[in-house]
């Protein structure tokens, strides 16, 4: 009886609703959302998915603007596919990957991908969004030239190909080792390719980009075994090439080496014949690449993948399930899937993994991540783990700590990827995951050993101004372009340091981090209320522009924006900038100003479709900005902004997000709004309560329990929170706790068309 009841519990969430049909991968893919179409599963290490172009980062030597649209590998609005590689990150604002790109074609064989005006003129083809079908775990796609249908799945760590040929006696796949995204002529520091025999190859690639020390192993088998390979060497300055020159190693030539080679792999195909390939990644080894291979994928079943991959989907996704318009389930479902695609796996089947020292060390006890674009994804994206995904958390927090003690320099990640920091962006928000998952019961590890690490980190004087913020209290505007926003946001992860400490009992340490958490008054200058720049006598820096993201102390924004990010005490920032009434006033103007052309010809990640009057919803320091009204005169105002935004920056379109998704974290503050809360301060175990757009939602939790939220009167017009109960009480200060949801229980919204003032 006991087995049946369970049976009856679990599974009905996934069978009934089945989530994985209201995820659109193709969403955010056209214009700014940099997100990938192609199959991976949840936290994979594999994103086997297409690449539209072939756009370097520089030409003449120079930045080359037209790369930013490729972050991802996809743009929607191209007309032609160059091929398949098996790793992209999804939503950022620079790029890396794009390894290992696999296409298939038929006729003459072509080792140059050619140009999007003439696609034939090269191996690449030209495809339609009409034959092209993006599903969680799964994508396919006509690719016209050579009429070969490309499908793609994937396991963690392998991603599986199936292609349809046509009746042909020249058959091809291209193996190219040269493309990659964010790509320049140098990148390729590395690569060898072993033919083990006529179905299996194995190799590695090694790059200096976005990670200036990244290497990837693959194993790569055939389902079909080919009838003949070869190479060619692009590399027109390898000036030494030893007496490797005895043989001629352009066919049948079973080892490989050098910095620019694709390789080609030949067949006969009878009509609709289908090729497979598995195609397996590690980041320590060969060896260790065929092991997952083998481990993961030891058949070719690709109907048995693609729906154990969709099975993993749905097991994930249904962790919620909502009752909502169409529309709002697929922008939900596909916000929760674009959450799940990273942080990603950087652990072998084995438990092994390369670290940031180049050494390969052994994962005991937990599961390694990477993919750490923490500037972005500590304000909600790792604050809904610690809610639906505690235990991956768990381990992302213990994936930081291991990266703390391989680092030369003793720090947490700053952005960090493929055993490496890319030191992208501001702060050292690390802190601010770590303490909101050791606040919340999540990390249950060496607490002290962590709060060591933040506080090392914290105190690397020779990073990024520290030195001076320790001393001055403020960054001068002589010694960083980005003096201000680094001020605000180390005086933010101060604050989370402080809360870990008093969790630890460590008074006076949370004491020294409380007061440095202050420091956001002295980039406050009281006669504009503006966060400014100051110089190094203290004086604030003349003619200040609020609104221009430029030379004026800020990364990606600008004062208007910047000046609001105090989410550790908003309290005292509306009393600095003249108290509720005023600091509600401050709002409004943010919400209904008119930004300038010129405001967005200075940045490339903010554009008109990611902002709602000043207020820029494409990007990320201003994202807890709506719900500051909580802490003003007009707290309704929250609840009418929160719902604008749901509505006006997340669309079930492929231009269906107003910015960069940077790595879940657009899609988590869609799916805490959509629920009516959101954790303004990571690191506190209070949400700040909006106004939710569900019918209804049942979070199912890891402990085994269910925490709902219900409405009365919802509605298109019905924005305006009336009263809200948890468990049949009512709450008058617009928050909740963490404990109230992971304990289970119930919260109503009671709407209305007219605010309750």
């Amino acid at each position: 009886m006991r087995k049946i009841a369970l049976f009856l519990l679990f599974p009905l969430i996934s069978v009934s609703q089945n989530p994985v049909k209201y995820v659109k991968p193709i969403i955010g893919t056209q214009k700014m959302g940099h997100t990938f179409p192609g199959a991976t599963v949840p936290f994979g290490a594999v994103q086997l998915s297409p690449d539209t172009d072939t756009i370097p980062y520089e030409r003449n030597g120079k930045y080359n603007g037209e790369v930013y649209k490729y972050c991802a590998g996809y743009q929607y609005d191209d007309k032609t596919i160059v091929g398949f590689s098996h790793t992209h990150f999804s939503g950022t604002g620079h790029s890396d990957l794009g390894d290992f790109l696999v296409m298939p074609t038929v006729g003459a064989l072509q080792m140059n991908p050619g140009v999007a005006t003439n696609p034939k003129g090269g191996f690449r083809s030209a495809f339609s969004h009409a034959n092209e079908t993006a599903e969680a775990g799964y994508y396919k796609v006509l690719l016209d030239d050579d009429k070969i249908w490309a499908e793609m799945t994937a396991s963690q760590r392998v991603g599986m190909h199936q292609y349809t040929f046509p009746k042909s006696e020249q058959s091809h796949i291209i193996l190219d080792l040269m493309s990659g995204i964010y790509n320049y002529s140098d990148k390729n520091v590395w690569t060898y390719v072993r033919v083990v025999n006529d179905t299996l190859i194995t190799g590695y690639r090694q790059t200096n980009g976005w990670a200036r020390t990244r290497t990837v192993y693959f194993a790569m088998s055939f389902s079909k075994p080919f009838r003949s390979y070869g190479q060619k060497n692009f590399d027109a300055k390898q000036t030494y090439r030893g007496f490797w020159r005895k043989f001629n190693q352009d066919d049948n030539f079973p080892e490989i080496a050098g910095k620019q080679i694709r390789m080609h792999f030949d067949f006969a195909t009878s009509e609709n014949e289908k090729i497979k390939i598995k195609f397996a990644l590690s980041p320590v080894s060969q060896d260790n690449a065929l092991e997952n291979m083998q481990a993961e994928i030891a058949h070719w079943d690709f109907e048995k993948v693609k729906n154990d991959a969709q099975a993993s989907w749905n097991k994930e996704l249904s962790k919620i399930n909502i009752d909502a318009s169409e529309d709002d389930k697929v922008n939900f479902y596909t916000s929760m899937y674009h959450t799940f695609l990273g942080p990603t796996i950087y652990t072998d089947i084995n438990g092994q993994y390369k670290g940031l020292d180049q050494n390969v060390h052994q994962a005991n006890g937990f599961t390694n991540y990477t993919t750490f674009s923490l500037w972005d994804t500590y304000r909600a994206l790792h604050p809904f783990f610690n809610l639906v995904q505690p235990k991956r958390n768990a381990d992302m927090v213990q994936s930081m700590l291991a990266h703390y003690d391989q680092s030369a320099l003793k720090m947490l990640p700053i952005w960090s990827h493929y055993a490496n920091d890319n030191w992208c962006m501001s702060g050292y928000h690390a802190v601010s995951v770590i303490a909101d998952a050791a606040v919340k019961g999540v990390y249950t590890g060496d607490a002290n050993k962590a709060l060591e690490a933040c506080v090392a980190t914290a105190n690397k004087r020779n990073y990024e101004g520290i030195g001076s913020y320790i001393d001055k209290g403020f960054i001068p505007a002589e010694k960083s372009g980005i003096s201000v926003s680094n001020t605000l946001e180390y005086a933010y992860d101060d604050w989370a340091i402080a809360q870990l400490a008093d969790k630890l009992g460590k008074k006076d340490l949370a004491a020294q981090f409380l007061k440095r958490s202050e420091n956001w008054k002295n980039q406050f200058n009281p006669q504009t209320g503006f966060m400014q720049e100051r110089l190094d006598n203290g004086d604030f820096k003349p003619k200040a522009d609020v609104m221009s993201t430029h030379g004026q102390g800020f990364i990606e924004g600008n004062s208007w924006n910047y000046s609001f990010f105090v989410p550790q005490n908003p309290a005292a920032l509306a009393d600095a900038m003249g108290g509720r009434k005023k600091f509600g006033e401050r709002l409004d103007t943010l919400f209904t100003m008119h930004l300038p052309d010129a405001f967005f010809a200075e940045t490339e990640d903010i554009t008109r479709d990611g902002i709602i009057g000043g207020y820029v919803h494409g990007n990320e320091p201003a994202h807890h900005v709506a719900y500051l009204y909580n802490w003003s005169d007009t707290p309704w105002k929250t609840q009418a902004q929160i719902r604008r935004i749901l509505k006006m920056q997340y669309k079930n379109a492929p231009d269906g997000l107003g910015g960069n998704d940077d790595c879940g974290q657009m899609s988590a503050w869609y799916i805490f709004s959509s629920l009516g809360f959101y954790p303004v301060a990571p690191g506190s175990d209070m949400y700040s309560l909006g106004s939710p757009a569900v019918k209804n939602a049942q979070i199912h939790l890891e402990n085994g329990k269910t925490f709902s939220v219900e409405t009365v009167n919802q509605g298109d017009k019905n924005v305006y929170v009336k009263k809200v109960l948890l468990n049949g009480k009512p709450i008058t200060d617009f928050t909740i706790r963490h404990s109230d949801i992971v304990n289970g229980g119930k919260l109503v919204f009671y709407l209305s068309a007219s605010p309750s003032r």
